[in-house]
């Protein structure tokens, strides 16, 4: 794996974890008469406003999203999960991702344009070298690159290249959302493809925070302010819609996998408010970088850093018996050819300082490389297992699909 950061990835295709809880229902026949009902529609132009509630990407005939969106607490019965994924599916996409010869990856995106710009979760696109997205509306595939990402909230953006006319999901507000309240899970269940799966089931909680463990990069994240969900979503499902009894999208759906897990022990699934996923795409979009946003490709630099299943999590450099006590991040192997190759870096080092700044663990030396672009040109000092230190400037090879 190299340090792009991607999470471990199955060779058939699917995104990696346990199946969810849910009944799942394989929606085609509804879907092919929602997409002949609505062909040659004129799409509404997602406007990028900073995250304000109750966007302009609904779909000409759906309910238009409104303040009170989400607010019912009303059961299926008002309209069936059916009708309620043939909603939004036309507005769906879903995404397949590469790594190298390292196998693949799906989830599911949310189209906000009708020129293909994209929101998911960081997980599932990250670190890919190739990203590509089949519209389920029109059964197109495009090639996708990365606009941006903010790792800590598990938000990013990509657009699709070449994409137009597409139709897209209708967006609610999240501030509604009541416990108790009746939802729709959809997504690219399982990695399968095609039509979306649906899932009905309960807000049990609000404002909920979990810790998020990426195993590829060794790091952890504190995802904030979520919507928790009875029932697990299902691996695939990363990157999709909640829905209301409406039918308009109140939070996108974040389900674990092998290589991105969550510290909750209770089973239930979580979603991100749309309101905060909509703020985030808004700065992305615009291009603003911040402490914690990240626009354009991710920075390669090459090394595989220890996992959680090592010490602490934090890649202590003990040098795999080496006796080092050198704080830092533990350096488990380094791709061929990448920039820390270039630089003299090997298995059992670890890496003290990048770009000038103490790297103290795997999530410090992400949160300073995401700082970085393909193209910079980065000291990076490292102690050997031996305990003699090191330093070389390295220029950062691009790590992601762009």
């Amino acid at each position: 794996m190299s340090y792009s950061d991607a999470q471990p990835i199955l060779p058939d295709g699917n995104e990696a974890g346990g199946g969810g809880q849910h009944h799942r229902a394989r929606l085609a026949a509804v879907a092919v008469a929602v997409a002949a009902a609505l062909a040659g529609a004129a799409i509404a132009h997602f406007a990028w406003s900073g995250g304000s509630p109750a966007q302009s990407a609904s779909i000409p005939g759906t309910p238009a999203p409104s303040s009170a969106s989400g607010s019912s607490s009303t059961t299926a019965s008002a309209a069936s999960v059916s009708d309620l994924a043939a909603k939004v599916d036309d507005g769906l996409v879903d995404i397949n991702t590469t790594l190298g010869g390292e196998g693949a990856a799906a989830g599911t995106g949310m189209v906000v344009s009708s020129s293909g710009e994209v929101i998911t979760n960081n997980h599932v696109i990250e670190g890919a070298t190739s990203i590509t997205a089949t519209d389920v509306g029109t059964g197109r595939t495009y090639k996708a690159r990365v606009v941006g990402y903010d790792r800590t909230k598990d938000i990013a953006v990509i657009q699709l290249i070449g994409a137009t006319g597409l139709k897209t999901v209708s967006l609610g507000n999240s501030s509604s959302v009541r416990v108790g309240q009746t939802v729709v899970t959809i997504g690219n269940a399982g990695g399968a493809g095609g039509t979306p799966s649906a899932a009905s089931g309960t807000v049990t909680a609000l404002s909920q925070s979990i810790t998020a463990s990426d195993e590829a990069a060794g790091s952890t994240e504190q995802l904030k302010g979520l919507i928790e969900l009875d029932g697990s979503l299902e691996p695939g499902d990363s990157g999709g819609p909640l829905v209301d009894s409406s039918g308009t999208v109140i939070a996108m759906d974040t389900a674990a996998s092998s290589g991105f897990s969550f510290d909750s022990s209770s089973g239930d699934g979580f979603a991100i408010p749309i309101n905060e996923v909509l703020t985030i795409a808004g700065k992305i979009e615009r291009g603003t970088s911040t402490s914690t946003i990240h626009i354009g490709a991710t920075a390669l630099i090459g090394v595989e850093i220890a996992s959680t299943e090592y010490g602490s999590g934090y890649g202590y450099g003990y040098g795999y018996g080496s006796g080092s006590t050198t704080q830092g991040a533990l350096v488990e192997g380094v791709e061929s050819g990448s920039p820390a190759a270039a630089a003299g870096l090997a298995a059992g080092d670890t890496i003290t300082a990048l770009g000038g700044q103490s790297v103290s663990s795997a999530t410090a030396l992400t949160e300073i490389r995401d700082r970085y672009h393909p193209g910079d040109h980065v000291r990076i000092s490292w102690v050997d297992a031996s305990g003699a230190s090191h330093t070389a400037t390295i220029t950062l090879a691009s790590g992601a699909a762009d």
